[in-house]
């Protein structure tokens, strides 16, 4: 039957042929599935009536059509007679195959790659077998229709009533002209219309051609009429194409673009990716499967993924879940924060009011008491004005010239008393009825009241290198802050600078760090550095909200100072009081042998009284109209027979009368210089082995020594005419500071090569 089934099959609907028609080919073909191959060629240019052939879908031979199109051509009787037959078979018996299909339960059409093409019409053969026979809306409605059923029931067990019945999974008759209609019975897949038993019994009669209506359990009309194809408008798609990895309809693979491609049935294509479907449980399982094809593999390696992927997310979801519920405290307990600190401010202000409120009565209640005492003393001055007025006018009344002289005289004394002491009689009155000690002006509270809000860290202070000071062994740090009334202290931090520019890391090795906490004021001297050392500077502003740092800044002490050494000058050299300066003088014979002292017939040296074995110093030498001099380092152990550069343990820079020259272990190489050459600067960098020599009136370098310092060293001096003036302790010249990070770099490079120059300077360079 099923053999049967598949040679009745239109190659283009892939249904049972439904007045077919017979091809000049040999092959037959739907009447309406011929007309939507012609409709597929029609155009605004074109129309139907002018179209005269086609391709038949299966052998690819042209029919010609005359005048009456598709009317002209055969109707295949014999092969209708045959469905016709194979249709009344097919529904005799539920054990038909046919019927089997059609009422087992399938898999929903949503869920599913179902209604199919044969797999040879990819390459432009023959349809395929009965596999490709089933109908989406057929394969469809009972398992969908279980799915309803299961949801159901669970929304019952979980949703209110109104809930319960929006989701009704109930299907409505679509024939039904009652309101409301009855409950559906059978779904036609022919007809793709839900019936009741009585519109059913109505419709569809026992009789043809209603006997070949495909009957089916009622599912939902959105899964009875399947997906349409996105590029032809009501064509059910029943073909995946294999290149493009997308559904398709026929007419997409017989007029289309997807024309050459490769194509599948849904059913084959669904079976194969449904074998390989499995769920998270069972993925394990499933990688002995997939292993079979590179497509199966990858499938097992996305969902591997997807698992992982899953558990991350629900992971990450819990984590969001705990902060939820902590930012729900956090709230609740900065809400009850707020309300504390706002209830102790209104009752700060409830309090104050009280005191300010007794001070404002106690100043009433003494302002009246002195009032009222300034009343009764005016009554009372009244009283009596009053009673010797009324005596005079009695006395003036008088008309018994003995009484009237009798009271005349003692009356008249009173009244001009009484007049001329008035100002003792009439009471000082003070009426002052303001409170000028009482003034209120909360407009500066009220101010700050109004910016009440959460306390947040200070912004970063800023290190003014500007204001920063320093000595050989001290520097004072200067800073700026622009929340200074919010800063509670500050913290200052400091290291050696490495020369490494990722301060970030450099700030988190915390080990190498000094710190100094609890600063008040805005700068802070830092003491015991070592000399001609750069430090990193970091300022932290602190309050209770937290704190910020400044950005980084690059401080150096100066050269470590020295003087000449006593000790160490020549018989013939005589020194300065304060042994900054030295001069040649053969008479100066004077002094003790020592064994520190410079003694050699013609090493007329002394040595400053510093040895030196950290740091990056600086000092200058005033030369004056001396031509004739060697200044440098050597070590300890340097002989003093000898002038210095002759031996391996010093390193000098020499002028004799017009020539300068650079001296090492015995060896010399000349160097250009100005004749006018007045000042030498002297830079020793012993962290970085290297000493340079430098014009430091015209900021020009000479020469520099690249040295492996085994040992701390000591500056050396020699002269063999005139004096010379030393310099020591200064900071690093800009010009000295740029040259030596040049020489630095360019050192790096050129090492290998200096070194096959001169075995002895190594890194050795020359500024012209």
């Amino acid at each position: 039957m099923e053999t049967l089934e598949s040679e009745l099959t239109c190659p283009i609907c892939l249904e049972l042929f439904e007045d077919p028609l017979l091809l000049p080919c040999a092959h037959s073909l739907c009447f309406n599935c011929a007309h939507r191959i012609l409709v597929s060629h029609c155009s605004t240019s074109k129309p139907l009536e002018s179209i005269s052939a086609f391709q038949c879908p299966t052998c690819r031979y042209v029919i010609t059509l005359n005048h009456r199109g598709l009317e002209g051509l055969k109707r295949n009787v014999t092969l209708q007679n045959i469905i016709d037959r194979f249709q009344k078979a097919s529904l005799s018996g539920p054990n038909s195959p046919t019927e089997s299909r059609r009422l087992q339960p399938q898999r929903p059409y949503t869920a599913t790659i179902s209604g199919t093409i044969a797999g040879t019409i990819g390459s432009g053969g023959g349809t395929s077998g009965g596999s490709a026979r089933s109908s989406p809306a057929t394969s469809s409605h009972s398992h969908s229709h279980a799915n309803h059923t299961n949801h159901a029931n669970h929304t019952n067990a979980n949703h209110s009533p109104a809930v319960v019945a929006k989701m009704d999974p109930r299907i409505s008759c679509q024939f039904c002209e009652q309101e409301p209609p009855r409950e559906a019975v059978k779904t036609c897949v022919t007809c793709e219309v839900s019936y009741c038993d009585r519109c059913l019994r109505a419709t569809h009669p026992n009789k043809k051609p209603f006997t070949s209506h495909r009957l089916v359990e009622p599912v939902p009309d959105t899964h009875i009429r399947g997906l349409t194809c996105l590029e032809h408008e009501n064509e059910k798609v029943n073909m995946y194409c294999l290149v493009d990895d997308q559904l398709i309809c026929a007419l997409c693979k017989l007029v289309g673009r997807h024309r050459e491609h490769q194509v599948s049935s849904l059913t084959e294509r669904f079976d194969k990716l449904k074998a390989y479907q499995v769920s998270p449980g069972r993925v394990s399982d499933a990688v002995m499967e997939a292993s079979k094809t590179s497509a199966a593999q990858t499938l097992e390696n996305n969902l591997t993924n997807l698992v992982k992927r899953n558990s991350e997310l629900e992971n990450q979801m819990a984590k969001l879940i705990q902060i939820c519920q902590q930012v729900e405290v956090n709230t609740a307990m900065h809400e009850a924060k707020l309300v504390e600190e706002c209830d102790e401010l209104v009752e700060i202000i409830r309090q104050r009011k009280q005191v300010i409120a007794v001070k404002i009565k106690e100043s009433k209640v003494m302002k009246l008491r002195k009032l009222a005492q300034q009343i009764a003393n005016c009554r009372q001055c009244l009283e009596r004005s009053s009673a010797l007025i009324t005596q005079a006018e009695q006395s003036l009344k008088e008309n018994d010239h003995a009484r009237f002289l009798q009271t005349a005289r003692n009356v008249a004394e009173r009244v001009a008393m009484a007049t001329a002491s008035s100002q003792v009689l009439i009471p000082d009155v003070n009426l002052n009825e303001a409170f000028d000690n009482f003034a209120l002006d909360f407009s500066r509270e009220k101010k700050i009241l109004e910016g009440l809000d959460y306390l947040t860290a200070p912004n970063p202070p800023s290190i003014r290198d500007e204001l920063c000071t320093a000595s050989h062994d001290t520097i004072t740090v200067h800073w700026t802050s622009e929340d200074e009334f919010s800063v509670t202290s500050y913290e200052l931090q400091y290291t050696i600078y490495t020369g490494q520019t990722n301060f970030i890391s450099l700030y988190n090795s915390a080990d190498s760090w000094m710190i100094v906490p609890n600063i008040k004021q805005n700068h802070y001297t830092v003491h015991g550095l070592q000399s001609g050392t750069r430090y990193i500077f970091f300022v932290k502003a602190i309050n209770q909200a937290g704190s910020r740092n400044s950005e980084p800044a690059r401080l150096k002490t100066n050269s470590q100072p020295f003087k000449l050494d006593p000790k160490t000058a020549h018989k013939k050299l005589r020194l300065s009081n304060d042994c900054l300066t030295m001069e040649k003088d053969e008479s100066s014979l004077k002094k003790s042998h020592t064994p520190e002292r410079f003694s050699g017939t013609g090493s007329y040296g002394a040595a400053g009284n510093v040895f030196i074995d950290s740091g990056c110093h600086y000092w200058e030498v005033l030369l004056g109209a001396s031509t004739w001099y060697a200044i440098g380092v050597a070590y300890k152990s340097a002989p003093k027979n000898e002038w210095s550069g002759k031996n391996s343990s010093s390193w000098v820079f020499s002028r004799c009368n017009n020539n300068f020259m650079v001296r090492h272990d015995g060896k010399e190489m000349l160097v250009e210089a100005s004749l006018q050459l007045r000042r030498l600067g002297v830079l020793l960098d012993y962290d970085n082995n290297s000493l340079s020599f430098y014009d430091a009136m015209n900021s020009q370098h000479i020469h520099s020594f690249e040295i492996s310092f085994l040992l701390p060293v000591v500056p050396t001096f020699m002269i063999w005419n005139k004096s010379v003036m030393i310099l020591s302790g200064l900071p690093v010249p800009d010009f000295v500071d740029g040259v030596a990070s040049d020489l630095q770099e360019q050192q790096q490079h050129q090492m290998g090569l200096c070194r096959q120059e001169s075995p002895y300077l190594t890194g050795m360079k020359t500024c012209h």
